[in-house]
């Protein structure tokens, strides 16, 4: 069946098989959140985006072939709740945002700046630095050379609109502003969108609204 990105609690992943790089999708309870498990296909190392909660659901996603490493989008708490059992059971590296890794209370082993990179095995990820959900929300950008780009979010941008900013004026200028300089001015409107909560969508079904997203002031 073919790739949706619809996903429940609960129920099983959705996987978007690609040349290189296989991504599967997984919902985790209480807050709906999503993970995303990646599996480079030529030498079969995986990485896990978000370990939010569920530990035994994303171990087992996860299976016998163990992960490499683990990136959190951001140091708010519905996105790091596994992480500290996932990191035991697998002995994974830790990644994240320079400015929110001391918000998260598993240490982490590689800050990743604005431009860094994150690879999983043969698969190179471009980090992108997003300042007003967080002080230090990441975007990861692979930019697949046999076709489109697919964008992880975090809680930085979905269907509909950017992450939540918490009626601050100034953060959710700076969010809007580094979501449009760093992701829409950079990438294809076929970029494919990964969020951390609900259904996915791309640049090209979103880039209509930023003047109305930046008038509704959220």
């Amino acid at each position: 069946m073919a790739y949706t990105g619809d996903v429940q609690v609960g129920g099983p992943a959705d996987v978007h098989e690609l040349t290189d790089l296989m991504i599967s999708k997984v919902a985790v309870g209480p807050m709906n959140n999503n993970a995303y498990l990646l599996r480079c296909r030529s030498t079969g190392e995986q990485l896990l985006i978000d370990a939010a909660n569920e530990p035994e659901t994303l171990l087992d996603l996860i299976g016998s072939d163990g992960i490499a490493s683990v990136v959190t989008t951001h140091r708010h708490g519905d996105h790091w709740q596994a992480l500290a059992p996932v990191v035991e059971a697998t002995g994974a590296r830790t990644y994240a945002g320079r400015h929110d890794a001391e918000g998260i209370p598993v240490a982490t082993d590689e800050l990743v700046d604005d431009g860094g990179t994150v690879r999983v095995g043969d698969v190179e990820l471009t980090a992108r630095h997003l300042v007003g959900h967080t002080p230090g929300s990441i975007a990861l950008v692979y930019d697949d050379p046999h076709g489109h780009p697919h964008l992880f979010t975090g809680d930085c941008l979905f269907p509909g609109g950017v992450g939540n900013t918490h009626d601050d004026p100034e953060a959710f200028a700076s969010l809007l502003n580094d979501v449009e300089t760093k992701l829409f001015e950079r990438l294809p409107d076929e970029t494919w969108v990964y969020p951390g909560h609900g259904g996915d969508t791309t640049l090209g079904n979103e880039r209509p609204h930023l003047a109305e997203w930046r008038e509704r002031g959220w």
